[in-house]
C-alpha cells in the first residue's frame, strides 16, 4: 500500500490525515493487463504491420500565419506505429507481473491513449505516399470543439460535487445557445450576447435548484424534462421568430481569434492555446478557478463536506440548501457560456438542436474525469478530438477505406468506450442524487 495525498478531516479544518491507497485487487489488475496486452498487439499487428511498408508519416507543426515556424516531424510509419504498440505490450506486461498503483493506472491510460492515436495517424497516412497530416490544425480543432465540452463538464463538477444530478447541462447549453445569439443580434453586441446566454444558463439552472433542492423532485428525471422543455421552448421561438426574420434576430456574428501578445508567438504553443477567442480564454480561466476553488479554498472544503455527507456539514454549521443553490446556479451560468460559445463563439448563428448532445458527452466528461476538473479537462480534450478527427480522416487517404458514418460516430464511440469502462471503478460524491432535508 502507499500514501497518496492528504485530505483535510474537518471542512472547517486545517487538520490534515494521511489517505492510505487501496491496492488494486487481483481480477482488476489482470483484467487490465489483458486490456493493454491486446490495444498494444492490434497497434502492432494492425497499424504497424497493417500498413504499407517504406511510406512516412509526416506531422506538420506550423501554421502559415505563424511568427516563428518549426520543421515538419517525419517518422517511418510502420516502425513507428510498431514501437508504439510495443511500448503499450510493456505497459501490459508490467501491469500483469507486478501491477500499476491506482494513481499510476491514470497516467498508463493516458500513455495507452496517446500510442493508439499515434500509431492509427501513422497507417492513416500510408495510404497515398507523401500525405501530411496538419497536427498543429488537428490540435486547433480538438481545442475548438471540446471547449463547450470543458464548460459543461465544469458545470457538471459544480452540481454534483455539492449533491445534484445535473442531466440538464444539454438544456442550459440551449437555452444559452438561443439567448446568446438573439440578445447578440437585437443589441449589436457580442459581449451583451455573451452575457445574455449566461443568464439563460443560470435561470435553467435555478429551475433544476428549486425543484431538486426545494421539490425534492428526481433529479434525473427533472433534468431529461428541462432538457426537453429546453428544446421544444427555443425550437418553437426559433420557428416563430428567427427563422421567418433572420436578419433581425438570427444574424449575431461571432468572436474572431484575438492572438495574446508575446504568449501569441511561442512556436507550435502559440498558435495552438492564445490565438483564440475571448470564450475559450475565460474556459482556461474557469478550469484554473473551479479546480483551486474546489481544492484549495474554504467554498470548495464545504461543497466538497456537502456533497459527501450533508448531514456532518450541517452539523458543523454549513449551510447545505444555500450552498447547492449557489453551486446549481452558477453551474447553469457556465453551461450557459458553453451554449453561447455554440453560437456566437463559431458559427455566429442559432440552429434547432444545435447542441446535439454535447451536454451528455460533458456529463461522460465529468464521470471519465472522475469528478474532478482536470480529469474532466483530459475527457472533454480526448472527446474533442475524437470529433477533429472525422475531418482529417475523411480528407486523408487511408489504407482501407472508412464510411464517412462510422466517422460520425468517432465521438460518440469514444464517450460510450470511456464511460463503458471507468464508470465501474469512479468514485461519485456520497450524496450525489441524495435529496437533503433539514431536521
Amino acid at each position: 500500500m502507499s500514501v497518496t495525498d492528504k485530505q483535510p478531516v474537518d471542512p472547517e479544518s486545517s487538520t490534515v490525515h494521511e489517505v492510505v491507497e487501496v491496492p488494486v485487487s487481483r481480477r482488476r489488475r489482470i483484467g487490465t493487463g489483458i486490456v493493454l496486452a491486446v490495444v498494444g498487439l492490434f497497434c502492432v499487428l494492425a497499424f504497424g504491420l497493417g500498413s504499407h511498408a517504406g511510406y512516412d508519416a509526416t506531422f506538420g507543426l506550423s501554421s502559415l500565419a505563424a511568427a516563428h515556424n518549426l520543421p515538419d516531424v517525419v517518422l517511418p510509419a510502420r516502425v513507428t506505429a510498431i514501437l508504439l504498440g510495443a511500448l503499450v505490450l510493456v505497459l501490459a506486461g508490467w501491469q500483469l507481473g507486478r501491477g500499476f498503483s491506482r494513481r499510476q493506472l491514470r497516467w498508463v491510460l493516458g500513455v495507452t491513449i496517446f500510442c493508439f492515436v499515434m500509431a492509427f495517424l501513422c497507417w492513416a497516412m500510408t495510404g497515398t505516399k507523401g500525405t501530411t497530416i496538419d497536427f498543429l490544425g488537428l490540435l486547433q480543432n480538438t481545442i475548438f470543439t471540446a471547449t463547450p465540452l470543458i464548460l459543461g463538464a465544469l458545470a457538471g463538477i459544480m452540481c454534483e460535487r455539492s449533491g445534484v444530478i445535473n442531466v440538464a447541462i444539454e438544456g442550459q447549453m440551449l437555452a444559452g445557445a438561443f439567448t446568446g445569439a438573439l440578445a447578440a443580434t437585437v443589441a449589436s453586441s457580442l459581449g451583451v450576447g455573451m452575457v445574455a446566454g449566461m443568464v439563460a444558463g443560470s435561470l435553467m439552472g435555478a429551475l433544476l435548484a428549486v425543484f431538486a433542492i426545494r421539490y425534492v423532485v428526481n433529479q434525473v428525471v427533472l433534468g431529461v424534462v428541462l432538457n426537453v422543455f429546453a428544446l421544444g421552448l427555443t425550437g418553437f421561438l426559433y420557428d416563430a421568430l428567427m427563422q421567418p426574420h433572420a436578419d433581425t434576430f438570427n444574424n449575431p456574428n461571432f468572436f474572431g481569434p484575438k492572438q495574446l501578445p508575446l504568449l501569441g508567438d511561442i512556436p507550435f504553443f502559440g498558435p495552438l492555446l492564445f490565438d483564440a477567442n475571448v470564450i475559450v480564454y475565460l474556459t482556461y480561466i474557469l478550469i484554473i478557478a473551479v479546480h483551486v476553488g474546489l481544492f484549495h479554498t474554504r467554498w470548495g472544503l464545504r461543497t466538497r463536506a456537502v456533497g459527501e455527507h450533508p448531514r456532518a456539514a450541517d452539523t458543523v454549521g454549513i449551510n447545505v440548501l444555500r450552498t447547492r443553490y449557489v453551486n446549481v446556479i452558477a453551474a447553469g451560468l457556465i453551461a450557459g457560456l458553453a451554449g453561447a460559445y455554440l453560437t456566437i463563439g463559431t458559427i455566429g448563428a442559432f440552429s434547432k438542436n444545435i447542441s446535439s448532445g454535447k451536454g451528455f458527452i460533458a456529463l461522460a466528461a465529468v464521470i471519465f474525469g472522475r469528478w474532478r476538473p482536470l480529469g474532466a479537462l483530459g475527457a472533454a480534450l480526448l472527446f474533442g478530438f475524437a470529433d477533429a478527427l472525422q475531418t482529417v480522416l475523411s480528407i486523408v487517404g487511408t489504407p482501407v477505406s472508412i464510411p464517412s458514418s462510422f466517422l460520425a460516430m468517432l465521438p460518440y464511440l469514444a464517450t460510450l468506450f470511456a464511460v463503458a469502462g471507468l464508470v465501474g471503478r469512479g468514485q461519485a460524491p456520497a450524496a450525489d442524487g441524495v435529496p437533503y432535508v433539514k431536521g
